[in-house]
C-alpha cells in the first residue's frame, strides 16, 4: 500500500474512501478504529477485512454502482459491510429495521441489489413473513445458517485486495430510504461526490486529531449516523458504536472513550438532560456536540449549553440535501430559536404557494441548493420532478417542504412542514407554534399538534400532550390556559392525553400514526 497523507488527501476536490482506509493502516496500524462493546479492531484488522469482503463482492459478479443490502443491528460487523460496498466499487442500501417485512423485501428488489448482508432475527422475521422474497444471496452478520454463511467464512482469503473498480464522482454511494409509515418509502441516490464533501469537513471540525473518538448511538441505516460516521472514518478517527441507545450506557461510554464527537437527535438530548446521574460523569473530553432530524427547542439548547462542554452544532437538512444549515449554538447564543445559516456554499430561500421566489424576510416554502443534494430517487423519476424546483437560469434546488423564514443575517426559522400546515376558515395555522404554546405549560412532556376535518372550519387543530412523570394534567384546563395565550384564529379545539408520542427511530413525531388514532375515535 502507498502511503500518503490523509489530511492532504482530503483537500483534493475529490477522492475514494478505499485509499484513506488502505492508508489509516499504514500510518496508525495499532489505533483502534471500531468498537461496539462486545468487538473492537484496530485499523491494519479493519483494512484488512474491509478489502476482504470487497474482494468477494467483486469475485460475485458484484457490478459497478450495484447495491448492497444490508439489514440488522449496528454493529462493527455492519460497519465493515458497509465500508467493504463502497470499496468494492458497489452502492450501500442500509435498510430501516423499523420497516415491514413487505416494505422490506419491497425496498430490496427496488435496490437493484444481489447480496443481502442480515441477521438471524431480521431473517427469520422476513422468512416467517410468507412473502415472496427478492431472489438475493444471503450471508449473515451474525451466525451461520444452513443455506446462509456467516461473512467470516464468505469472504475472500487472507491478504485479498478487491480491483480497482474505476469508480467516479457521479457514481452512487449509497441508497437511504426514507422513514415511511406506508408504502414503500423511497430510496434516495447519493454520489460519490456528496458523500466526499461530507468526508473532507477540514481540520477546524476536529476530525482527524490523534484523540478524536465519535460515539454512535443512532443507527447505521439513518442518514443521520451516517453524516459524522464517514467523516470518522475518513479521518481516521475511532467510532464507538452502541446498538441501542441508553442514557446510563451512553454517559459510561462517554466517559470510558474520552469521547470527542457524538451526533444526537433532540430526544437524546432530552433523555439525558433528564436523567438524575448526568452530573456524575466526565464530559470534559467533548469538542463538537451535533444534532439533527427533529425540532429542537431552544430552551434544550440553552440547557445543553450550560451542562455538556464543548460546542453544540444544530444541522438542518433532509436526506435529500438541499437546504444545507448549521447552527453553532455556542457561538451564537441569541439565536437559539434558529436553525441557523446556509453552510458551505449552500443557499436557501423561500418561495409562496405557486412557487414564485418570495423576498428575504418573508415566510413560505423553504427550497435550496448545496454540494450535498441527492442525485435522485432510485427508480422513481417523478418523485424526484415533484420535489424540485427550478429557478430561472433552469437551476434545480431540492424542495424541503418545510415552512420557514429567512431573516436580514441568513438565519433561518422553522414554522414546520407545510403539508402539515393547518387550513382553518382559510387561515393558516403553524402546528409549531401551537406545540411551543403546550411545552410552556406546567406539566406538559412532550407535545403534537395535527390537523382534523371540521365542517366549520375545513380544519381545526387537535392537540396530543403527554404529562410530566408524577403529574395529571387536566386536558379542558391544560387547552383552555393554551388557548388564551394564542391568536384568535391558532386555537385548539381539542386537546388529548397520550402515554407517549409515536417517534421513528430518529426521534421524528410520526403525525401520520397520531391522524390513525384520531380515524378510530372520532
Amino acid at each position: 500500500m502507498t502511503k500518503i497523507d490523509p489530511i492532504a488527501y482530503l483537500d483534493q476536490p475529490f477522492g475514494h474512501l478505499a485509499d484513506l482506509i488502505n492508508a489509516h493502516a499504514v500510518n496508525q496500524p495499532d489505533r483502534i478504529a471500531l468498537d461496539d462493546g462486545e468487538e473492537q479492531l484496530s485499523w491494519a484488522e479493519t483494512a484488512a477485512l474491509v478489502n476482504r469482503i470487497a474482494a468477494q463482492l467483486q469475485a460475485d459478479g458484484l457490478e459497478k454502482g450495484q447495491a448492497v443490502a444490508i439489514l440488522g443491528t449496528t454493529t462493527i460487523r455492519y460497519a465493515l459491510v458497509y465500508l467493504a460496498a463502497i470499496v468494492a466499487g458497489g452502492c450501500a442500501a442500509p435498510l430501516t429495521t423499523s420497516a415491514t417485512p413487505k416494505q422490506l423485501a419491497n425496498m430490496a428488489r427496488d435496490s437493484g441489489a444481489m447480496h443481502w448482508f442480515i441477521d438471524g432475527p431480521k431473517r427469520a422475521e422476513m422468512r416467517d413473513s410468507g412473502l415472496e422474497l427478492p431472489p438475493l444471496k444471503h450471508i449473515m452478520m451474525d451466525a451461520a445458517e444452513d443455506d446462509a454463511p456467516l461473512f467470516f467464512d464468505w469472504m475472500a482469503e487472507e491478504g485479498a485486495m478487491p480491483a480497482d473498480p474505476g469508480v467516479g464522482p457521479e457514481d452512487p454511494y449509497n441508497i437511504i430510504y426514507s422513514s415511511g409509515t406506508t408504502g414503500t418509502p423511497k430510496g434516495i441516490v447519493h454520489s460519490r461526490q456528496m458523500r466526499w464533501y461530507q468526508m473532507a469537513v477540514g481540520e477546524n471540525s476536529g476530525y482527524g486529531k490523534p484523540g478524536q473518538v465519535s460515539l454512535f448511538s443512532t443507527p447505521l441505516y439513518s442518514n443521520t449516523t451516517l453524516g459524522i460516521f464517514v467523516a470518522t472514518m475518513a479521518y481516521g478517527g475511532t467510532a464507538v458504536l452502541m446498538r441501542k441507545f441508553d442514557c446510563q450506557r451512553w454517559l459510561e461510554l462517554a466517559q470510558q472513550h474520552r469521547a470527542t464527537h457524538t451526533m444526537l437527535v433532540p430526544v437524546q438530548y432530552q433523555r439525558l438532560m433528564d436523567f438524575e446521574g448526568f452530573d456524575d460523569y466526565d464530559l470534559s473530553t467533548f469538542t463538537h456536540k451535533y444534532c439533527t432530524s427533529a425540532p429542537f427547542s431552544a430552551e434544550l439548547k440553552a440547557e445543553v449549553l450550560e451542562r455538556m462542554p464543548g460546542g453544540l452544532i444544530e444541522i438542518y437538512s433532509m436526506t435529500e440535501g438541499g437546504v444545507v444549515c448549521i447552527l453553532l449554538a455556542h457561538a451564537h447564543p441569541d439565536k437559539l430559536h434558529t436553525v441557523g445559516i446556509a453552510w458551505g456554499g449552500s443557499e436557501v430561500i423561500t418561495v409562496d404557494e405557486d412557487l414564485n421566489r418570495l423576498p428575504t424576510g418573508e415566510m413560505g416554502e423553504l427550497v435550496g441548493r448545496s454540494q450535498t443534494m441527492m442525485s435522485g430517487y432510485q427508480n422513481q423519476p417523478e418523485k424526484t420532478e415533484e420535489a424540485s424546483w427550478y429557478d430561472e437560469n433552469g437551476d434545480r434546488w431540492q424542495r424541503m417542504g418545510d415552512i420557514g423564514r429567512v431573516d436580514a443575517d441568513g438565519f433561518i426559522t422553522l414554522m414546520g412542514r407545510s403539508k402539515d400546515m393547518i387550513i382553518s376558515g382559510g387561515f393558516n395555522i403553524y402546528p409549531r407554534d401551537l406545540e411551543e404554546a403546550l411545552m410552556e405549560q406546567p406539566g406538559v412532556a412532550d407535545a403534537a399538534v395535527i390537523g382534523v376535518p371540521s365542517k366549520q372550519w375545513g380544519e381545526t387543530p387537535l392537540g396530543f400532550v403527554v404529562a410530566e412523570p408524577g403529574v395529571t394534567l387536566d386536558p379542558e384546563g391544560l387547552r383552555a390556559a393554551t388557548n388564551a395565550d394564542l391568536g384568535k384564529t391558532q386555537r385548539l379545539s381539542e386537546l388529548r392525553l397520550i402515554a407517549e408520542l409515536p417517534r421513528s427511530h430518529i426521534g421524528k413525531i410520526l403525525k401520520t400514526e397520531l391522524r390513525a388514532l384520531v380515524d378510530v375515535e372520532i
